[in-house]
């Protein structure tokens, strides 16, 4: 683990409050005990709320543009289905054609086998310096620090990358690394840290954009090895891109001599129509951005054009674990946009640091608990399925539609199961002697009407502010309002005198609405184009949208043995390189 400076600020006031961790997926205390730490920090919560508002502004004027943006969502989750449904086949059809185009397929179990392939890479090029595109799938294996302890160092080129590397520090964000920083922060990170910014540098974004821009440029051109991650693959045609809004992917991916790509096994989409889909949904979500400045594809090694070499080694590293979930996998259809972290009133007061992991906010809690299957007591990660109020938001935001909340709820019982002991605890005991009353209507009647003297505790505002042990669990951290002086069921005879509606008439539920093959009644086309993969101009369903729907009609069985966690037979293994 690498030491960092924890004392006093350095200039213009900014600090490291973490250090860099040998486990990224796990390097934090659990939340509450991170929460109750980065609660404290008022200045990263301004930060924080600034930036998030901000971001959420521009995607929801950028939503408002798009008529059809829920049946690209839709087609999004279809696409994502089917990756779900067929990747052992969808992996063995990418790695194929990367091979057949020039390209080198590594397979890596896990964190640690990926770090040596990469590193025996670099070392078979006899180089100690690299740059890198910004990859989430290296901040997962700590890439940076296995390098450094091999004597070889990693030039992070994205900007918000950069800051946090010159810092010291840990992520916060998926799309926004730095965003836990403001741009006094950064004058103070690049006078302190870089050997070359201007001694008169101002905190002015266009100073600061154009040292960054010239410290990097000389890393560009002298580099001939780079690291990326990769937005998606497409299995047709083994091409690997990356959406950027900088420029620095492109000046990586094109001037060295060999680019290294680490990517997730889930990270494919089937068609290279599919990417249409998911270039218009994910500019949106992430940055506000009708599209991403910067698209780059590749397929393979094109002679006298880019690197002359490339290798894709593609990892497994607990997602193969998560696949086998059929709750959980939902986790791995995440396109990494950041819009559940942007519209989570949990991460916009904790902050990314709280979560201890690199992937953190609503998607993190869902993602790091399944990759390192970490749910017992005695692992901080159990605690991250908590970390959240359930209000939904992060659900509806989603633009590939993973049901964030479900998946909450189900990796708590999860934790629950696993923690369970031969003598019961003190939640047993509780839910064992309520379980007779939630299970019986005339006792938990009588039980809510028992509740109603709550109010005589309660102040003027009808609040609670404290209680003693165990209630002190709850309300030492909030207020717990009093009954109401009615309850549902009482509410509900008044206001209901001749009992429930009958399902029929409710509006949506007539018999008829709807697909025999269970899929909710189309929409109405949207105007403009279509959306791609969804269906043709004279509105027949395109060949990509009549696959997704049969994948999910007919899923085929997904085996955990026949993932990546083996090489098929023709992959390059470590010991070849």
């Amino acid at each position: 683990m690498t030491q960092v400076f924890l004392g006093m600020p350095h200039t213009g006031g900014w600090r490291t409050e973490v250090e860099q961790p040998e486990d990224t997926l796990r390097w934090g205390p659990t939340f509450p005990e991170g929460a109750h730490k980065t609660l404290a920090n008022t200045q990263m919560r301004r930060n924080l709320g600034h930036a998030t508002r901000t971001i959420r502004s521009k995607r929801a004027d950028r939503v408002a543009e798009m008529p059809d943006w829920e049946d690209l969502r839709n087609a999004a989750e279809a696409v994502k289905f089917e990756v779900a449904s067929r990747l052992p086949e969808l992996l063995e059809q990418f790695e194929a054609n990367v091979t057949a185009r020039g390209g080198i397929v590594h397979w890596a179990r896990d964190a640690a086998e990926a770090n040596r392939i990469i590193t025996d890479i670099i070392a078979s090029k006899g180089v100690d310096d690299i740059v890198k595109v910004k990859s989430m799938a290296t901040q997962e294996t700590n890439l940076n620090e296995y390098l450094a302890d091999r004597g070889i160092t990693a030039h992070e080129t994205d900007l918000a990358e950069m800051i946090v590397q010159l810092a010291d520090d840990m992520p916060s964000h998926i799309v926004v690394p730095a965003i836990h920083r403001n741009r006094s922060e950064v004058r103070g990170i690049f006078l302190d840290r870089m050997e070359d910014a201007p001694a008169d540098l101002s905190d002015d974004p266009k100073e600061l954009t154009a040292a960054a821009r010239s410290h990097l440029r000389n890393k560009f051109l002298h580099a001939s090895v780079a690291v990326s991650g990769t937005n998606m693959g497409v299995a047709e045609t083994g091409t690997v891109s990356i959406f950027e809004s900088e420029g620095n992917g492109r000046m990586c991916l094109t001037l060295p001599d060999t680019l290294i790509t680490l990517m997730g096994i889930e990270k494919l989409v089937p068609r290279f129509q599919d990417v249409e889909i998911f270039s218009q949904l994910l500019p949106r979500s992430a940055t506000g951005e009708r599209m991403n400045p910067y698209t780059s594809m590749w397929t393979g090694v094109t002679e006298g054009d880019g690197p002359k070499e490339f290798h894709l080694v593609l990892m497994d590293n607990g997602r193969t674990k998560t696949l086998a979930d059929p709750v959980g996998r939902q986790a791995l259809a995440c396109i990494r946009c950041g819009s559940c972290m942007n519209i989570c009133p949990v991460y916009q007061h904790t902050g990314g640091h709280a979560y201890g992991s690199v992937y953190p906010g609503p998607i993190g809690s869902i993602i790091t608990p399944q990759l390192t299957q970490g749910l017992a007591d005695d692992d901080p990660v159990h605690t991250l399925p908590f970390a959240s109020s359930l209000c939904g938001a992060c659900g509806e935001v989603c633009p590939v539609k993973i049901d964030i909340p479900t998946i909450l709820i189900h990796l708590r019982a999860r934790s629950v199961d696993v923690k369970r002991r031969a003598v019961p605890d003190v939640w047993d005991v509780a839910m064992n002697v309520s379980a007779p009353v939630m299970s019986k209507s005339s006792l938990w009647a009588a039980a809510s009407q028992t509740v109603k003297a709550s109010a005589l505790l309660g102040g003027k505002e009808g609040k609670i502010g404290a209680l003693p042990f165990p209630a002190s669990l709850w309300t030492g951290a909030r207020d717990l309002p009093v009954a109401p002086s009615e309850t549902f069921r009482q509410w509900w005879k008044r206001t209901h005198p001749e009992g429930e509606t009958p399902l029929s008439q409710v509006a949506g539920a007539q018999s008829g609405r709807g697909h025999a093959d269970g899929f909710p009644a189309d929409p109405p086309p949207p105007s403009g184009k279509p959306v791609s993969g969804s269906a043709s101009a004279d509105g027949e369903p395109t060949p990509a949208a009549l696959d997704a729907r049969s994948a999910i009609n007919n899923p085929e069985p997904i085996a955990p043995e026949a993932s990546a966690t083996q090489a098929p037979a023709g992959s390059t293994s470590e010991e070849e390189l």
